[in-house]
């Protein structure tokens, strides 16, 4: 297991980064470590690199500080990977991995082959936010890290709802919520709330999602030009696939939104036994058992069809078990 107070000694700089297209864990985690470092080691000069800072992120400290130009070249005595599954993930900020004295990977990723010098890839945990409080010593964790890290677990455990949740999530948790954080407004307002126009394309979604394989598959989608006539971007698409996933009777929901001509973005989420992350693996994505994504090339009916031939190979493996 890596020590964060071990991997910080006799280093002055350093860089965090998550996977492009950041989502509560990716921003908590990342965060949830540079507040940390803020607060304890003074002397060390840590930036934070991600591709954006969705608004609702914003309350976080250190957000404002977060850089997206990677165009700057700086050596860095050390790199910290949050929640990247591979390499590529990390966007344009690989090339500070590239060039940095040492590496660090944390993730919980299960298809993640471990890029760093030093990986600790845990996929049964809830989060990276998780791994990123093991890492820490619990009582140098401030209100401000805390926050951070309670929001990246809430969001990758969908509020402590998914199978990924375990005691030691719900422990963990409590740790952050005695630092005196104010839990259920973190969770209302990066969680739950959502704007007119994220609400009016999840109906839009919801209305036109279909059933196959007799109700154990529901796919919805969403089209570019769906995307324009509503004003969307890709964060406003956030929840549509776990919202598809508790229809009742469905083993299995894929989301896809167009990107480009004959190309699509992925989520998928499982209720039962199918393991997504080997679906998506095939298609060069990746993931966790019960939700995973990535990108795909064709028409809609392609996609589709290529996704629910997959799923359905493994529902039939599974029922002659």
């Amino acid at each position: 297991m890596i020590r964060l107070k071990n991997e910080l000694a006799n280093v002055k700089t350093v860089a965090i980064s998550g996977h492009i297209r950041p989502d509560g864990d990716c921003i908590g985690s990342c965060l949830g470590v540079w507040n940390y470092i803020q607060d304890n080691y003074p002397d060390i000069q840590a930036d934070v690199y991600l591709e954006q800072i969705v608004p609702k992120f914003r309350f976080l400290k250190g957000a404002d500080l977060v850089k997206t130009d990677c165009s700057e070249e700086r050596n860095y005595d050390l790199f910290i990977s949050l929640d990247a599954s591979d390499r590529e993930r990390l966007g344009e900020a690989v090339k500070y991995l590239d060039t940095a004295k040492r590496s660090v990977c944390v993730d919980h990723h299960i298809t993640n082959p471990g890029f760093a010098d030093e990986n600790w890839i845990v996929a049964d945990a809830s989060s990276a936010s998780e791994l990123a409080w093991e890492i820490m010593e619990e009582e140098k964790i401030s209100k401000h890290t805390a926050e951070a890290l309670y929001m990246g677990i809430a969001h990758d455990t969908g509020v402590f709802q998914y199978s990924n949740t375990s005691p030691k999530t719900m422990q963990i948790a409590g740790s952050l919520i005695a630092k005196g954080i104010n839990f259920s407004q973190i969770v209302d307002n990066t969680f739950y709330k959502k704007t007119y126009i994220q609400n009016q394309i999840l109906g839009r979604a919801l209305v036109e999602s279909i059933l196959l394989l007799d109700g154990r598959i529901i796919v919805g989608r969403v089209r570019q030009k769906d995307m324009e006539f509503y004003g969307a971007i890709p964060a406003d698409l956030d929840g549509i696939v776990s919202q598809l996933r508790v229809t009742d009777g469905v083993e299995v929901a894929i989301f896809l939104y167009e990107t480009g001509n004959h190309q699509y973005k992925v989520s998928l989420r499982s209720n039962g036994p199918v393991d997504v992350s080997a679906v998506c693996a095939y298609f060069g994505g990746g993931g966790h058992v019960k939700a995973a994504g990535c990108t795909m090339y064709g028409t809609v009916y392609d996609v589709i069809n290529n996704l629910t031939l997959h799923i359905e190979k493994q529902l039939e493996q599974l029922q002659d078990v």
